[in-house]
């Protein structure tokens, strides 16, 4: 009799562990899925956006849908507020008076100016703006001969002599000073030295590699003795 108790006892015991294991697989597989699902919504929020053209995107077919677009920033269509930034881009390869307008809030890089070529993805609001949430920006490096360029030193030198005259000079990007397009000056100019330098006032689209540091070779004109207002950025080479 007691023998038959203990074998309904351990019975019972594996009953009550199965249904326990049993209730930690559900709960441990009712987590997967929970993950899994998350991931593949993640996945799929970042890989929906639909390619099309500046000129489809213009004609308001897609408002509410996520879009991917590129084309060139239209020249000094840019405006800051506060951390937003405010442009509009054109097919370069379509209809060149077809525009988009796009708004960023998220930090911008200082190679970003006229004529760059942007990517943006985001979503058409109701007003047909691009409400952007990913810029991707390209600029083809660019580099130029300094062997005809004035120095920074020399062009100090010259002073009001030069102001208005179209002139190429060189030197090195000072650390800390760059901006992107449409905020001030663009960047310092210096010499090796540090002694002579300039504020430079650009609104073009700069290469990533023109950063603090780098030598480039500007062509352009002064404006007054402290500052050259460029119409090109080159890479020295």
């Amino acid at each position: 009799m007691m023998g038959k108790r203990v074998e309904l006892a351990n019975i019972h015991r594996r009953i009550t562990l199965n249904t326990k294991m049993k209730r930690r697989l559900t709960a441990v597989t009712g987590a997967i899925v929970i993950v899994v699902a998350v991931v593949l919504a993640i996945v799929a929020g970042t890989t929906s956006a639909k390619t099309v053209t500046v000129a489809e995107a213009a004609e308001g077919a897609y408002k509410g849908s996520k879009i991917e677009v590129t084309g060139k920033v239209v020249d000094n269509s840019f405006t800051y507020s506060s951390s937003s930034l405010a442009f509009s881009i054109y097919d370069e390869a379509g209809d060149v008076a077809k525009t988009l307008k796009v708004i960023y809030d998220k930090g911008v890089q200082s190679s970003f100016g006229n004529q760059i070529t942007a990517t943006c993805t985001g979503v058409i609001d109701e007003q047909g703006t691009l409400r952007c949430s990913e810029l991707v920006t390209q600029c083809p490096s660019k580099y130029e001969g300094a062997t005809d360029a004035l120095t920074v030193t020399q062009m100090s030198n010259y002073g009001a002599e030069i102001i208005g005259k179209p002139v190429k000079v060189t030197g090195t990007i000072k650390a800390g000073t760059m901006k992107a397009a449409g905020q001030g000056d663009r960047f310092v100019i210096t010499d090796e030295s540090g002694e002579n330098e300039f504020s430079v006032v650009y609104e073009g689209a700069l290469s990533d590699e023109v950063k603090d540091g780098a030598a480039v070779v500007l062509s352009g004109a002064l404006s007054d003795p402290d500052s050259f207002i460029a119409t090109d950025v080159a890479l020295k080479g």
